[in-house]
């Protein structure tokens, strides 16, 4: 696997999963649940999308 796509993996997965744990914090914090609710939907967006281009060229890599 070449490194971006290591890069690309990785950014993906905190995107999906780190974003959404630093919201929810601060949702605990506050008290406001907005701040969840309203960065679920963008990350997992951002995320997934990502993620999906990502492990096509790793698939793409190891055909080739």
């Amino acid at each position: 696997m070449k490194r971006n796509n290591t890069f690309g993996l990785v950014s993906s997965l905190v995107v999906l999963i780190g974003f959404p744990v630093i919201f929810l914090i601060v949702s605990f914090v506050t008290g406001n649940w907005r701040f969840f609710l309203y960065s679920l939907f963008p990350s997992f967006l951002a995320g997934f999308s990502t993620f999906v281009v990502t492990k096509q060229q790793i698939k793409k890599e190891k055909v080739s």
